[in-house]
Parts: structure tokens; sequence; C-alpha cells
């Protein structure tokens, strides 16, 4: 009866430790739920440090674009005052095209001359298309010239399968974009024109003793929202294009053929909720900084560091840090000479064996060649250590 009682004792023990390490293995572990499934014909979500698609969903699918376009219009203009060629304290001239202009509107006359700045807020803020043709006149002297400007930094920055027909995003069957292409140019806005990009995120806007609000609903819901812009016709549906940034991680999300005005906001809201929960940005390493340092032969210096020509950024499951493995590749003998960034390995990170981010190992400074003794002398050493299996490698 005892040795059944000790028995009966020990596997009780025995049960509760292993189900002690199974929760604690299941509260290690980063549970990353599926990714929501949106009411909308398409949607995107990526982490605009890495590039990392979080949320995919028709995002090369081509679609009429609708007031999304005006990120390009004011991008071109932000490109045309970085250079110089126009200021905001420009007085533009309003054309007759500008002022009969349809649909969302600044209410700018005919005949007037309005500051350039005051433009510039009507088409980010007020979504105005009349804002928008005054501009791409000022600019390019017709809106048909303006629209190729579109079109060449369309080009330029990859956006591929994106055709502009006009300034405003008014229906043309040859006008459209893709919500990819869209995060590229948001993504480039925002790192280009930074205090331009501060627009964006005004609620408010008044011209002509008119006060419009911002189209984007997702300014006053959530505080971490900064951009970027609405759009909506028939053939569209409704659109936005979102970014929203808390601690060192910015997200962008597109969502286009939502079928309100809310179901856009709710469903934006549903990206950025998502991605912010469940991810993180992390830096993982410098430029520049040295992560392993190693004996070099036949050198005037002995010692030579290795790293990577740029920061390393990854974007990753929340909590799965600590899993990441590091790995770098390289041959054991250095030689001089060796000049500063020369690939002399691989880097490669991976979680769970799965590889997250790999680049090339380089050479962190130039090291010449020693007098002809000093190399005679480092390869009879060499020759004996590698002999009896030293590590050349030692410093």
């Amino acid at each position: 009866m005892l040795a059944k009682f000790l028995t009966n004792l020990i596997m009780l023990r025995l049960a509760l430790v292993l189900l002690s390490l199974s929760i604690f293995a299941a509260h290690g572990e980063a549970i990353i739920p599926a990714p929501p499934q949106l009411a909308a014909q398409a949607y995107l979500l990526v982490d605009a440090t890495t590039g990392e698609v979080l949320v995919e969903q028709n995002g090369e699918l081509r679609l009429p674009p609708a007031s999304l376009t005006k990120i390009m219009t004011s991008y071109v203009v932000e490109e045309e005052l970085e250079r110089g060629t126009i200021g905001m304290n420009d007085m533009v001239d309003i054309s007759v095209k500008a002022w009969r202009m349809e649909g969302s509107r600044m209410f700018i006359q005919e005949g007037t001359k309005v500051r350039l700045e005051d433009l510039l807020r009507g088409v980010i803020i007020q979504s105005g298309n009349d804002a928008s043709v005054a501009l791409a006149e000022h600019v390019a002297g017709s809106e048909d010239v303006f629209v190729d400007m579109m079109n060449q930094h369309a080009a330029r920055l990859g956006m591929n399968d994106s055709s502009f027909m006009n300034a405003t995003g008014l229906p043309d069957e040859n006008h459209y974009t893709t919500p990819a292409d869209l995060v590229r140019l948001t993504i480039a806005l925002i790192r280009d024109f930074p205090e331009h990009y501060r627009m964006y995120a005004e609620k408010y806007f008044s011209y002509n003793d008119i006060r419009q609000p911002n189209r984007n609903s997702l300014l006053w819901r959530d505080p971490s929202v900064d951009g970027v812009k609405t759009g909506h016709t028939e053939a569209a549906g409704y659109c936005l294009v979102a970014s929203a940034q808390r601690e060192n991680m910015r997200l962008v999300s597109v969502v286009m053929g939502a079928n309100s005005e809310e179901a856009r906001a709710v469903e934006s809201q549903k990206l950025l909720t998502y991605g912010f929960r469940y991810f993180e940005t992390l830096p993982l390493y410098q430029a520049d900084e040295s992560l392993r340092d190693v004996r070099v032969w036949k050198g005037e210096q002995d010692s030579l560091g290795l790293g990577l020509a740029d920061d390393v950024v990854v974007t990753l499951p929340r909590g799965s840090r600590e899993y990441l493995e590091a790995a770098l590749d390289f041959n054991p003998v250095f030689r001089a000479p060796i000049a500063a960034g020369d690939t002399v390995g691989q880097l490669t990170v991976s979680l769970e064996g799965e590889t997250v981010f790999e680049a090339p190992l380089i050479a962190l400074s130039t090291i010449e060649e020693a007098g002809l003794f000093a190399r005679l002398w480092d390869a009879i050493v060499l020759f004996f250590l590698q002999l009896f299996g030293g590590d050349p490698l030692a410093l």
C-alpha cells in the first residue's frame, strides 16, 4: 500500500511539473491570430519602416483611386517646393477650369489669386478638385503636363501598376492604381517631405469663411493616426489610405472599395489595430557596428571589425525577439590587403528556422598589406597554427 501511495504521489508531482512546463511554453510562444477579413474590394497593411506586408487582399489589383489620386498631386507639388521652382507664398491665378471643377471643392473663385499654401491645404484637408487643378496649372502650365509629371514620378517610385489621367481622381477608364502602389507612394511622401506631411493630420481648414473638416474620420478616433487621404466615386467605392505611428512603429493601411464612409474607417481601424497589437518593429543592428572582431594576417593592423553597410530593422511578431538566432558565415582566414566595404561573409537572422533577414558582412576598415618581413612571419605563424589546430581568428 505504501509503495503504491508513493508511486501515485511521484506520478502526481510529475504530472504537475509537465503541466507547468506546458503552461510556460504556451505563454512563451507568440500567438498571432489570422488577419482580419474586411468588407472591401482590396486592402493592404504594411510596416512603413521595413516594407513588411502584414495583411493583403488583392494588393496588386488595379482599381480606380478616386481622390486618393491627390496623394500623388500633393507629392508632385511638394517635390517642386523642395526643388525651389515654386514657393508656399506664391499667389496662384485661378482659372475658369479650376473654378468650374465639380465634386469636393475648396470654393475658390475664378479670376482671383490664392496663396499656394492655402491651395495645398485645400487639396490635402478639403480634397478640393478646384484646388488640385489650380496647383497643377501653376506648377506645369496645364493639367495635362502636370499629369505627365505625375506618371513620371510614379515610374520613378516603382508604381508600375498605376496610370494617372488627371490631378483630381475624377473617373477615367485609364486612371487606376493598386493598394501596393499607394503604399509605395505614401511611404515616399512621409519619408521625403516630413514637414509637409504634418498637414495631413490637420482636422479642419477654413477658406473664404467656409470651414471644412478633414474627411479622414480616423483623425478623431485614433490619436496615433496622422494621415493620409480619403476617396470616393461610384466606380471606386469608399477608399482610405491611413497611416499611424506608435512608438517606433509606423503602419500604412489601404482600403479600397468599401461600401460607406463609416465602413472605410472601421475596416482601416481593424487593420491598424491588428498590426500594432500583434507585431513590432525592432532595430537589430546599426550600420558600421562591429558584429565580430577577427584576426587579420599579413596586414599593417592585425584586427578587423565585421559589420553591415546599413541599419537592420525587422518586423516580428510581438514577443518573439528572444527566439531570434543570428549566424555569421565567413572564411576563417583573413589576409591583407582588405578594403573597407569589401564583402567578407554573410549574416543570417532566423526565427524558428525561417530566415527573417540576411545581408552581406562587410569589412569595416581598410587594412593595408604589411612589409615583407611581417608577411613572412605571419605566414610561418599561420602555418603552424593551422597545423596544430589553432584558431586563426583569435586575436
